[in-house]
């Protein structure tokens, strides 16, 4: 019996750590550009997004004001991006709105932040 329980215990626990995060809803907006598998589509990839700097992914066209953006992404440029990409980057070419609810900002940054 002991050996059922301490296998069940570890077992959810290694495929915790083994299965990638649940992109929250919100993130479906993004998904319709960007891939997080590292391959870009009509938006560049977001694997890895948080710690690299804008406008900087290989084989993507950038527009000129991203590639002059020169700021690295973390959760508090990014945050301000997502709510209004106009604003933060002046030009860029994203026809994207802006995600005005913080939670589901926040949502997508923390899943962000699990794409290495």
């Amino acid at each position: 019996m002991r050996i059922f329980l301490f296998a069940a215990v570890l077992l959810p626990v290694s495929a915790l750590a083994a299965s990638p995060a649940t992109p929250p809803a919100a993130f479906a907006q993004c998904a319709a550009c960007h891939s997080v598998t590292g391959s870009n589509g009509v938006g560049p990839s977001l694997k890895g997004v948080i710690g690299r700097k804008a406008g900087s992914v290989p084989g993507f066209r950038y527009s000129r004001a991203m590639k002059d953006y020169g700021k690295v992404w973390d959760k508090t440029s990014l945050a301000a991006y997502l709510a209004n990409p106009q604003q933060a980057v002046p030009g860029n070419t994203m026809p994207f709105a802006g995600l005005p609810d913080a939670s589901q900002r926040n949502a997508i940054i923390a899943y962000l932040a699990t794409l290495k």
